[in-house]
Parts: C-alpha cells; sequence; structure tokens
C-alpha cells in the first residue's frame, strides 16, 4: 500500500502542495485529477522520489521512502513526452530497465516479447522510434515502464499528447490491461472522462489539496464543493434560499450551494409549470450529441440559464418546461465555491 500523510511542497510562495493525505491500495488504480496548476504533477514526482518534500511523509507497505534514490524504489514512471531512445530500437527502449537491474540477455529478450505482447506491439522490436505513430509511441513507453515490474505504476498524462480519436482508443485499451495485469497505479490526468475510465477511485486536487475523492460515480453524483462539480462539467451550481427557492421558483432542497446535474430534468408538455422542482424557459442554444441533446435554458423570468439534458429534439427559441429530479441534485459545501 502506499499512503501519503501531510504532503506539502512550496516554489517560493507558492504552495503546490497543501498536506496531502492519500492511501493506494495494492492493485488499485486511483487518478489524481486536476486542472493545470493544481499539483497532481508535484505530488507523483514527490511520491517518486524527484520532488523532496518540505513536510509530510511517503511509505509503502509501511516503510518511510524518506531518503531513498528514486532508482531503489521499484517504481515505474511514464510521462506524457515518454522521452524513447531515437536513436535505439524498440526492443533496447524497453529493456533499458531491465539493463539497469543487470537482467540477463535471454531474461531481458523474454520480458521484451512478453511486455511487448501485452501492449498490443507483439513483433516490434527491431522497429525504430522514428517509424512509429504517437498511439504506438505511447504503448512502447509503457511497456518500458512495465517491463522492471514495478511495485507501483505512475501514469503522468500517458495519454496527453494525442487527439482525441486516439486518446478515447488508448484509454479503453489502458483500462483493461491495468486490470489484467493488476498493478498499483496513480494516473495524473486533466481529463475526467480519462479518470472515469481507467480509475478504481479518483482524486480531485484544487489548489494543492484533495478537494474530493471516491470512486466516479461517487463523485460525479456528490462533487460536495463547487469548484469540483464545475470542474467536472456540471454547469448548474445554484444558491437556493429560504424555503428552496430559486430565482425561477422552488426546490425541495435545504438552503445553500447545490448542483443540478443536467440528467435531472424531464420535458413536459403543456400548460406552464408553476409548482416545485419545475422549471420553464427558452432556449438559447441546442447542440446534438448522439444521443442526446443539451440545451441551454433561459429560465423564467429570465436570470438563470440551465445546461439540459434532453433525448428529444428542440431548436433556439423553443418555450419548455421541465420536471426537475430532486435525486438528481446535490448539494454542495460552501467552503470552496
Amino acid at each position: 500500500m502506499l499512503t501519503v500523510r501531510g504532503a506539502t511542497v512550496s516554489f517560493g510562495r507558492v504552495r503546490a502542495l497543501d498536506g496531502v493525505d492519500l492511501e493506494v491500495a495494492t492493485g488499485e488504480v486511483v487518478a489524481i485529477l486536476g486542472p493545470s496548476g493544481c499539483g497532481k504533477s508535484t505530488l507523483l514526482r514527490a511520491v517518486a522520489g524527484l520532488q523532496p518534500l518540505d513536510s509530510g511523509e511517503v511509505h509503502w507497505d509501511g516503510e518511510d521512502l524518506a531518503g531513498l534514490p528514486v532508482h531503489r524504489r521499484d517504481f515505474g514512471l511514464m510521462f506524457q513526452e515518454h522521452a524513447l531512445f531515437s536513436h535505439r530500437d524498440v526492443a533496447a527502449n524497453v529493456a533499458f530497465g531491465l539493463r539497469m537491474q543487470k537482467m540477463d540477455s535471454a531474461g531481458r529478450s523474454r520480458r521484451v516479447r512478453e511486455v511487448l505482447g501485452l501492449v498490443g506491439l507483439a513483433g516490434y522490436q527491431e522497429r525504430t522510434i522514428a517509424t512509429l505513430s504517437g498511439g504506438e509511441a505511447q504503448r512502447v513507453a509503457l511497456a518500458r515502464s512495465l517491463a522492471p515490474e514495478p511495485r507501483l505504476l505512475m501514469l503522468d498524462e500517458p495519454l496527453g499528447s494525442l487527439d482525441r480519436p486516439r486518446r478515447e482508443e488508448l484509454t479503453e485499451e489502458l483500462r483493461v490491461l491495468l486490470r489484467r495485469i493488476g498493478v498499483t497505479v496513480l494516473h495524473v490526468t486533466h481529463d475526467h472522462d480519462e479518470a472515469f475510465a481507467v480509475a478504481d477511485r479518483v482524486a480531485v486536487m484544487q489548489s494543492g489539496r484533495i478537494a474530493r475523492i471516491g470512486t466516479p460515480a461517487d463523485i460525479w453524483h456528490d462533487p460536495r464543493h463547487a469548484a469540483v462539480a464545475r470542474f467536472l462539467g456540471h454547469a448548474n451550481v445554484v444558491e437556493v434560499g429560504e424555503g428552496g427557492a430559486v430565482p425561477w421558483g422552488r426546490l425541495s432542497v435545504s438552503p445553500g450551494l447545490a448542483v443540478l446535474r443536467s440528467d435531472a430534468f424531464s420535458r413536459v408538455d403543456g400548460s406552464p409549470l408553476d409548482a416545485a422542482d419545475t422549471v420553464a424557459g427558452t432556449v438559447t442554444d441546442a447542440r446534438f450529441r448522439g444521443d442526446r441533446f443539451e440545451l441551454r435554458l433561459r429560465t423564467d423570468p429570465g436570470e438563470v440559464d440551465l445546461l439540459v439534458r434532453d433525448p428529444r429534439p428542440a431548436a433556439t427559441g423553443d418555450r419548455l418546461g421541465y420536471i426537475i429530479d430532486p435525486a438528481r441534485i446535490a448539494r454542495l459545501d460552501s467552503d470552496r465555491s
């Protein structure tokens, strides 16, 4: 198990890590998710031993790793840039860590074949790096990280340099691969779709702290903090007043900040709505998303815009009414708005 306690790192007046606590169980995949500058890569580098802590501790199975050099931690690290040796072929790149372990030539050849097969590159040993596509180069970098059988695999934006279609394809492949080999993983990304697809748990970082951690479903349905909700793509963060008052009517929730999921709305045809947990308004934008429409609804009396997911078509200027499902409204703490 990886255990981080009170990890703090400052760069001048900037607190990159602010007392971070984190536990990762053996065989678990945990994604560190957050915007640029939130501290997620600094946390990864601190665990790897590349970034000294100002205070706090990093333990593996109860052993304090303070002072243990990077090459003795038995951790694998893969960066977005992948940093392959362009003057060496694929086999030599993958075998790099095995040479550092002083594995014999026959053992290296067997392990190289094995991990290249795992990442879908069987037979690529003699290929030069220059002949590889971006996706193939990422797989070689992953194979190189896996070859020494690290006890912890750390991935820093591993798919960030790829275009969206290729990233989505490799995200699914990475998910299957990590579960097949059962390695413990810290996966840093700014893409919540990637984090949700790959990880068992997701830790959302904001300003050097872990603001929310849980399963992908947990943090999506209950982000707890407004900043987390907005980062995950929840557009409908509203202030609820006494008696559930909101600018367009009333909700069946207690006062304070709340987030309305975009799938909380069910369209109702007919006369205008005036009951609790209902809203009426005018469509100001409509986008087709394959299995749904995403609508921007300017609520009556025109003070708030809501993002609505609707399976039925609509067009700009349409007047629509919706019932809002209270089960798809989550309360938010106000301390991290």
